[in-house]
Protein backbone atom coordinates (compact mmCIF):
# COMPACT_ATOMS: atom_id res chain seq x y z
CA UNK A 1 0.00 0.00 0.00
CA UNK A 2 1.87 3.49 -1.27
CA UNK A 3 2.07 6.09 1.36
CA UNK A 4 -1.05 8.46 1.78
CA UNK A 5 -1.22 12.31 2.20
CA UNK A 6 -1.82 12.99 5.07
CA UNK A 7 -4.59 15.35 3.81
CA UNK A 8 -6.42 12.23 2.29
CA UNK A 9 -5.69 10.67 5.66
CA UNK A 10 -7.16 13.18 7.43
CA UNK A 11 -10.13 13.15 5.23
CA UNK A 12 -10.64 9.61 5.11
CA UNK A 13 -10.12 9.49 9.27
CA UNK A 14 -13.33 11.88 9.28
CA UNK A 15 -15.21 10.93 6.27
CA UNK A 16 -17.93 9.09 8.49
CA UNK A 17 -17.50 10.66 11.73
CA UNK A 18 -20.80 12.99 12.50
CA UNK A 19 -22.14 14.74 15.53
CA UNK A 20 -23.21 12.39 18.91
CA UNK A 21 -26.08 12.36 20.03
CA UNK A 22 -27.51 14.69 22.49
CA UNK A 23 -27.60 14.15 26.33
CA UNK A 24 -29.17 16.40 29.05
CA UNK A 25 -26.13 17.71 31.34
CA UNK A 26 -26.26 19.45 34.54
CA UNK A 27 -24.53 22.97 34.11
CA UNK A 28 -20.89 21.99 36.32
CA UNK A 29 -20.68 18.83 33.31
CA UNK A 30 -21.29 21.25 30.65
CA UNK A 31 -18.21 23.64 30.02
CA UNK A 32 -16.57 22.76 26.63
CA UNK A 33 -19.49 20.67 25.39
CA UNK A 34 -21.58 21.72 21.91
CA UNK A 35 -25.58 22.80 22.20
CA UNK A 36 -27.73 20.67 20.37
CA UNK A 37 -30.50 22.96 20.93
CA UNK A 38 -30.96 26.82 21.13
CA UNK A 39 -31.51 28.38 24.61
CA UNK A 40 -33.98 31.01 25.54
CA UNK A 41 -34.26 33.18 28.65
CA UNK A 42 -36.83 31.58 31.55
CA UNK A 43 -37.14 35.19 32.65
CA UNK A 44 -36.11 38.35 32.30
CA UNK A 45 -32.75 40.12 34.02
CA UNK A 46 -32.93 41.96 35.99
CA UNK A 47 -36.82 40.96 36.80
CA UNK A 48 -37.16 44.81 38.61
CA UNK A 49 -35.59 48.08 38.74
CA UNK A 50 -32.95 47.76 40.90
CA UNK A 51 -29.97 49.69 42.69
CA UNK A 52 -27.05 50.33 41.52
CA UNK A 53 -25.42 51.37 44.37
CA UNK A 54 -25.73 51.63 48.08
CA UNK A 55 -27.47 55.35 48.72
CA UNK A 56 -31.56 56.81 48.60
CA UNK A 57 -33.93 56.10 46.47
CA UNK A 58 -35.83 58.68 45.70
CA UNK A 59 -37.78 60.95 43.08
CA UNK A 60 -35.75 62.64 40.58
CA UNK A 61 -38.05 65.63 41.06
CA UNK A 62 -37.04 66.34 44.44
CA UNK A 63 -33.15 65.88 43.91
CA UNK A 64 -33.28 68.22 40.91
CA UNK A 65 -31.78 71.06 43.19
CA UNK A 66 -29.44 70.57 46.11
CA UNK A 67 -28.67 70.53 49.26
CA UNK A 68 -32.80 69.50 50.47
CA UNK A 69 -33.72 67.54 53.23
CA UNK A 70 -36.32 64.28 52.85
CA UNK A 71 -37.85 61.67 55.02
CA UNK A 72 -36.40 58.64 55.25
CA UNK A 73 -39.54 56.17 55.38
CA UNK A 74 -38.23 52.81 55.65
CA UNK A 75 -34.77 50.31 54.44
CA UNK A 76 -34.57 47.77 51.17
CA UNK A 77 -31.60 45.45 50.90
CA UNK A 78 -31.32 42.74 48.13
CA UNK A 79 -34.07 40.28 48.68
CA UNK A 80 -35.90 42.27 50.77
CA UNK A 81 -38.31 44.63 49.01
CA UNK A 82 -39.98 47.87 50.10
CA UNK A 83 -43.86 46.83 50.92
CA UNK A 84 -44.13 50.65 50.61
CA UNK A 85 -44.24 53.96 48.22
CA UNK A 86 -42.05 56.70 48.10
CA UNK A 87 -44.06 60.05 48.01
CA UNK A 88 -42.71 63.69 48.09
CA UNK A 89 -40.64 64.74 50.21
CA UNK A 90 -39.62 61.03 51.28
CA UNK A 91 -36.53 58.83 50.83
CA UNK A 92 -35.96 55.11 51.17
CA UNK A 93 -32.37 53.43 52.59
CA UNK A 94 -31.27 50.95 49.61
CA UNK A 95 -28.13 49.19 49.20
CA UNK A 96 -26.88 47.77 45.96
CA UNK A 97 -29.18 45.12 44.36
CA UNK A 98 -32.59 46.44 46.07
CA UNK A 99 -35.37 46.61 44.40
CA UNK A 100 -36.68 49.99 43.31
CA UNK A 101 -39.62 51.20 45.81
CA UNK A 102 -42.58 52.51 43.67
CA UNK A 103 -42.91 56.05 43.56
CA UNK A 104 -38.92 56.54 43.43
CA UNK A 105 -37.01 56.57 39.88
CA UNK A 106 -33.34 57.54 40.71
CA UNK A 107 -30.68 56.45 43.60
CA UNK A 108 -28.62 58.96 45.13
CA UNK A 109 -25.37 57.87 46.45
CA UNK A 110 -24.77 57.68 49.60
CA UNK A 111 -21.06 59.87 49.14
CA UNK A 112 -23.46 62.97 48.39
CA UNK A 113 -25.92 62.34 52.10
CA UNK A 114 -25.88 63.54 55.59
CA UNK A 115 -28.20 61.41 57.58
CA UNK A 116 -29.30 62.48 60.65
CA UNK A 117 -32.03 60.27 62.59
CA UNK A 118 -35.48 60.09 60.21
CA UNK A 119 -33.84 62.91 57.35
CA UNK A 120 -31.53 62.58 55.21
CA UNK A 121 -29.99 65.87 53.55
CA UNK A 122 -28.98 65.39 49.92
CA UNK A 123 -26.01 67.62 49.23
CA UNK A 124 -25.92 67.32 45.71
CA UNK A 125 -28.88 67.37 42.94
CA UNK A 126 -28.97 64.33 40.83
CA UNK A 127 -31.03 63.29 37.74
CA UNK A 128 -33.78 60.87 37.60
CA UNK A 129 -32.62 57.39 36.42
CA UNK A 130 -28.86 57.72 37.94
CA UNK A 131 -27.39 54.88 39.55
CA UNK A 132 -30.56 52.13 39.12
CA UNK A 133 -30.53 48.87 36.90
CA UNK A 134 -33.81 49.01 34.61
CA UNK A 135 -35.95 46.01 34.66
CA UNK A 136 -34.39 43.90 31.56
CA UNK A 137 -31.07 45.83 31.15
CA UNK A 138 -29.55 42.35 30.63
CA UNK A 139 -32.16 40.09 28.85
CA UNK A 140 -35.41 39.33 28.70
CA UNK A 141 -37.66 36.25 28.91
CA UNK A 142 -38.04 34.27 26.24
CA UNK A 143 -34.80 35.74 24.04
CA UNK A 144 -32.38 33.60 22.56
CA UNK A 145 -29.34 34.07 24.20
CA UNK A 146 -27.17 31.05 23.59
CA UNK A 147 -27.37 28.76 19.78
CA UNK A 148 -27.36 25.96 19.00
CA UNK A 149 -23.76 24.61 17.52
CA UNK A 150 -21.79 27.16 20.55
CA UNK A 151 -19.04 25.60 22.55
CA UNK A 152 -20.17 26.14 25.79
CA UNK A 153 -17.39 29.02 27.74
CA UNK A 154 -17.25 29.42 31.17
CA UNK A 155 -19.26 32.73 30.63
CA UNK A 156 -21.98 30.89 28.41
CA UNK A 157 -22.60 28.44 31.93
CA UNK A 158 -22.88 31.79 34.11
CA UNK A 159 -25.47 33.38 31.49
CA UNK A 160 -26.94 30.16 31.62
CA UNK A 161 -27.81 29.83 35.03
CA UNK A 162 -29.17 33.70 35.14
CA UNK A 163 -31.76 31.93 32.68
CA UNK A 164 -32.69 29.50 34.96
CA UNK A 165 -31.46 26.49 33.21
CA UNK A 166 -30.09 24.16 35.58
CA UNK A 167 -29.28 21.70 32.71
CA UNK A 168 -28.39 22.03 29.11
CA UNK A 169 -28.50 19.34 26.21
CA UNK A 170 -25.37 18.51 24.33
CA UNK A 171 -23.72 16.62 22.40
CA UNK A 172 -22.43 13.20 24.24
CA UNK A 173 -18.92 13.24 25.41
CA UNK A 174 -16.32 10.97 22.29
CA UNK A 175 -15.99 8.09 24.36
CA UNK A 176 -11.87 7.12 23.63
CA UNK A 177 -10.45 3.80 24.60
CA UNK A 178 -6.76 3.98 24.84
CA UNK A 179 -4.84 0.72 24.20
CA UNK A 180 -0.58 0.19 25.04
CA UNK A 181 0.88 -2.50 23.19
CA UNK A 182 4.24 -4.18 23.77
CA UNK A 183 6.03 -6.77 25.41
CA UNK A 184 8.61 -4.73 26.52
CA UNK A 185 6.39 -2.07 28.19
CA UNK A 186 6.11 -1.72 32.10
CA UNK A 187 3.90 0.85 34.15
CA UNK A 188 5.87 3.78 35.55
CA UNK A 189 6.73 3.42 38.76
CA UNK A 190 8.11 -0.63 37.76
CA UNK A 191 11.93 -1.09 38.13
CA UNK A 192 12.41 -1.93 34.24
CA UNK A 193 14.57 -5.28 33.85
CA UNK A 194 16.81 -5.47 30.86
CA UNK A 195 14.92 -4.84 27.63
CA UNK A 196 12.02 -3.09 29.32
CA UNK A 197 10.55 0.80 29.03
CA UNK A 198 8.69 2.54 30.92
CA UNK A 199 5.33 2.71 29.28
CA UNK A 200 4.58 6.85 28.36
CA UNK A 201 2.84 7.12 25.09
CA UNK A 202 -0.71 6.15 26.90
CA UNK A 203 -0.91 9.05 29.11
CA UNK A 204 -0.20 11.51 26.67
CA UNK A 205 -2.96 10.26 24.44
CA UNK A 206 -5.37 10.24 27.10
CA UNK A 207 -4.45 13.71 28.00
CA UNK A 208 -4.82 15.41 24.19
CA UNK A 209 -7.85 13.53 24.31
CA UNK A 210 -9.99 14.59 27.62
CA UNK A 211 -8.64 18.45 26.74
CA UNK A 212 -10.44 18.04 23.45
CA UNK A 213 -13.40 16.60 25.73
CA UNK A 214 -13.89 13.37 25.28
CA UNK A 215 -14.08 10.56 27.93
CA UNK A 216 -11.54 8.10 28.44
CA UNK A 217 -11.00 5.14 29.34
CA UNK A 218 -7.74 3.63 29.70
CA UNK A 219 -7.03 -0.08 28.62
CA UNK A 220 -3.90 -0.49 30.09
CA UNK A 221 -0.79 -2.24 28.02
CA UNK A 222 -0.93 -5.70 26.19
CA UNK A 223 1.36 -8.42 25.63
CA UNK A 224 2.54 -9.16 22.29
CA UNK A 225 -0.55 -11.78 21.09
CA UNK A 226 -2.97 -11.84 19.00
CA UNK A 227 -5.37 -12.95 21.55
CA UNK A 228 -4.51 -10.81 24.18
CA UNK A 229 -4.89 -7.68 21.82
CA UNK A 230 -7.97 -8.38 20.48
CA UNK A 231 -9.81 -9.55 23.55
CA UNK A 232 -8.51 -6.11 24.85
CA UNK A 233 -10.57 -4.97 21.29
CA UNK A 234 -13.66 -6.66 22.46
CA UNK A 235 -13.50 -4.71 25.72
CA UNK A 236 -13.35 -1.23 23.87
CA UNK A 237 -16.28 -2.91 22.09
CA UNK A 238 -18.22 -3.74 25.24
CA UNK A 239 -17.28 0.30 26.65
CA UNK A 240 -19.29 1.60 23.17
CA UNK A 241 -15.95 3.27 22.37
CA UNK A 242 -16.60 5.36 19.89
CA UNK A 243 -12.48 5.74 19.30
CA UNK A 244 -9.86 3.29 19.98
CA UNK A 245 -6.75 4.26 19.66
CA UNK A 246 -3.66 1.64 19.84
CA UNK A 247 -0.25 2.95 20.43
CA UNK A 248 2.54 0.26 19.32
CA UNK A 249 2.66 -2.91 17.07
CA UNK A 250 1.53 -0.70 13.78
CA UNK A 251 4.42 -1.61 12.04
CA UNK A 252 5.71 -4.49 9.67
CA UNK A 253 7.50 -6.83 12.32
CA UNK A 254 6.73 -10.28 13.11
CA UNK A 255 5.86 -9.01 16.56
CA UNK A 256 3.58 -6.53 15.51
CA UNK A 257 0.27 -7.73 15.76
CA UNK A 258 -2.05 -4.85 16.14
CA UNK A 259 -3.36 -5.08 12.68
CA UNK A 260 -4.10 -9.11 12.38
CA UNK A 261 -5.76 -8.63 15.96
CA UNK A 262 -8.02 -6.17 14.38
CA UNK A 263 -8.42 -7.91 11.24
CA UNK A 264 -9.57 -11.11 13.55
CA UNK A 265 -12.60 -8.46 15.00
CA UNK A 266 -13.62 -7.37 11.61
CA UNK A 267 -11.67 -4.09 10.67
CA UNK A 268 -12.37 -2.79 8.03
CA UNK A 269 -8.82 -1.27 7.14
CA UNK A 270 -8.83 2.38 5.80
CA UNK A 271 -5.27 3.42 5.16
CA UNK A 272 -2.03 2.10 6.78
CA UNK A 273 1.41 3.92 6.11
CA UNK A 274 0.45 7.88 5.66
CA UNK A 275 3.51 10.50 3.86
CA UNK A 276 4.32 11.92 7.27
CA UNK A 277 7.57 12.44 9.70
CA UNK A 278 7.26 11.20 12.37
CA UNK A 279 4.17 8.48 12.39
CA UNK A 280 4.28 6.48 8.94
CA UNK A 281 3.06 3.82 9.77
CA UNK A 282 -0.47 5.19 11.15
CA UNK A 283 -3.08 2.80 10.63
CA UNK A 284 -7.05 3.57 10.56
CA UNK A 285 -10.22 1.95 9.88
CA UNK A 286 -13.70 0.95 11.04
CA UNK A 287 -14.68 -2.10 13.42
CA UNK A 288 -18.58 -1.53 12.94
CA UNK A 289 -19.30 1.72 14.77
CA UNK A 290 -16.11 2.34 16.41
CA UNK A 291 -12.97 4.33 14.66
CA UNK A 292 -9.75 2.82 15.55
CA UNK A 293 -6.59 4.52 14.75
CA UNK A 294 -3.15 2.31 15.20
CA UNK A 295 -0.61 4.91 15.93
CA UNK A 296 3.41 3.79 16.23
CA UNK A 297 4.81 2.83 19.23
CA UNK A 298 7.73 5.64 19.43
CA UNK A 299 6.43 8.52 21.79
CA UNK A 300 6.88 11.57 19.68
CA UNK A 301 5.18 9.54 16.70
CA UNK A 302 2.08 8.31 18.88
CA UNK A 303 1.77 12.01 19.80
CA UNK A 304 1.93 13.93 16.40
CA UNK A 305 -0.51 11.20 14.73
CA UNK A 306 -2.92 11.71 17.88
CA UNK A 307 -2.79 15.74 17.36
CA UNK A 308 -2.87 15.35 13.69
CA UNK A 309 -5.91 12.97 13.51
CA UNK A 310 -7.15 11.84 16.84
CA UNK A 311 -7.81 15.89 18.03
CA UNK A 312 -9.89 16.44 15.04
CA UNK A 313 -11.90 13.06 14.80
CA UNK A 314 -12.85 13.54 18.49
CA UNK A 315 -13.91 17.40 18.03
CA UNK A 316 -16.01 16.60 15.35
CA UNK A 317 -17.80 13.70 16.74
CA UNK A 318 -18.15 16.42 20.04
CA UNK A 319 -20.19 18.70 17.68
CA UNK A 320 -17.68 20.98 17.62
CA UNK A 321 -16.98 23.49 14.80
CA UNK A 322 -13.45 23.76 15.16
CA UNK A 323 -12.42 20.59 14.15
CA UNK A 324 -8.88 20.93 12.41
CA UNK A 325 -5.72 22.92 14.19
CA UNK A 326 -5.34 26.15 13.05
CA UNK A 327 -2.12 27.09 10.65
CA UNK A 328 -0.13 30.04 11.93
CA UNK A 329 2.44 32.05 9.74
CA UNK A 330 6.09 32.25 11.32
CA UNK A 331 9.49 33.08 9.68
CA UNK A 332 12.11 30.42 9.90
CA UNK A 333 14.95 31.17 13.07
CA UNK A 334 17.60 28.82 10.96
CA UNK A 335 18.28 27.15 7.56
CA UNK A 336 16.47 24.32 6.66
CA UNK A 337 17.70 21.70 4.33
CA UNK A 338 15.20 20.50 1.51
CA UNK A 339 12.63 17.82 2.57
CA UNK A 340 11.88 14.12 0.83
CA UNK A 341 8.50 12.78 0.12
CA UNK A 342 6.86 13.01 3.13
CA UNK A 343 5.80 15.89 5.01
CA UNK A 344 7.93 16.55 8.20
CA UNK A 345 6.28 18.29 11.28
CA UNK A 346 9.44 19.52 13.18
CA UNK A 347 9.53 20.15 16.56
CA UNK A 348 10.11 23.35 17.15
CA UNK A 349 10.51 26.66 19.71
CA UNK A 350 8.80 30.05 19.16
CA UNK A 351 10.35 33.80 20.12
CA UNK A 352 8.96 37.15 19.06
CA UNK A 353 10.70 38.72 15.80
CA UNK A 354 10.67 41.96 14.52
CA UNK A 355 8.18 41.05 11.65
CA UNK A 356 6.46 38.12 13.19
CA UNK A 357 7.18 34.86 15.52
CA UNK A 358 10.47 32.96 14.93
CA UNK A 359 10.26 29.51 14.93
CA UNK A 360 13.46 27.49 15.56
CA UNK A 361 13.29 23.34 14.91
CA UNK A 362 15.22 21.82 18.28
CA UNK A 363 18.31 19.95 17.19
CA UNK A 364 17.21 16.70 17.80
CA UNK A 365 14.54 15.28 15.73
CA UNK A 366 14.65 11.63 16.40
CA UNK A 367 11.17 10.13 16.80
CA UNK A 368 12.27 8.22 20.14
CA UNK A 369 13.08 11.85 21.52
CA UNK A 370 10.21 12.86 24.29
CA UNK A 371 12.28 15.45 25.56
CA UNK A 372 12.70 17.59 22.91
CA UNK A 373 8.86 17.48 22.35
CA UNK A 374 7.75 18.40 26.03
CA UNK A 375 10.60 21.97 25.01
CA UNK A 376 8.70 22.42 21.50
CA UNK A 377 5.82 25.22 21.23
CA UNK A 378 4.66 24.07 17.86
CA UNK A 379 5.20 21.61 14.81
CA UNK A 380 6.71 23.63 11.99
CA UNK A 381 5.31 22.22 8.92
CA UNK A 382 7.39 21.13 5.92
CA UNK A 383 5.44 20.27 3.32
CA UNK A 384 6.81 17.37 1.16
CA UNK A 385 9.62 17.85 -1.73
CA UNK A 386 9.83 21.39 0.04
CA UNK A 387 12.49 22.85 -1.53
CA UNK A 388 16.53 24.34 1.24
CA UNK A 389 14.78 27.42 3.19
CA UNK A 390 16.96 30.13 4.18
CA UNK A 391 16.51 31.89 8.02
CA UNK A 392 13.54 34.32 7.76
CA UNK A 393 12.06 32.37 5.17
CA UNK A 394 8.25 32.27 5.86
CA UNK A 395 6.82 28.74 7.32
CA UNK A 396 3.60 27.42 8.83
CA UNK A 397 3.04 26.02 12.21
CA UNK A 398 0.68 24.50 14.10
CA UNK A 399 1.08 25.44 18.15
CA UNK A 400 1.22 23.06 20.83
CA UNK A 401 -0.05 23.61 24.76
CA UNK A 402 -3.10 24.30 26.25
Amino acid sequence: MALMAVAEALQRVLADARPLPAETVALDEALGRVLTDDVVALRTQPPAALSAMDGYAVRGSDVARAPITLKVIGEVAAGHPFAGKVGPGEAARIFTGGVMPAGSDTVVIQEFTARDADSVTIQKETAAGRNVRAAGIDFAQDENLLRKGRRLTDRDLMLAAAMNHPRLKVHKRPKVAVLGTGDELVPPGSTPQEGEIVFSNGFALAALARLNGAEVHELGIVRDRVEDIAAAVRHARQLNADILVTTGGASVGEHDLVQRALAKEGLELSFWRVALRPGRPMMHGRLEGMQVLGVPGNPVSSYVCSFLFLVPLIRTLAGRQDIAHLPENARLGSDLPANDERADYLRATLQPGPNGPLVTPLPAQDSSLMAPLAKADCLLIREPHAPAAPAGSDCVILKLGL
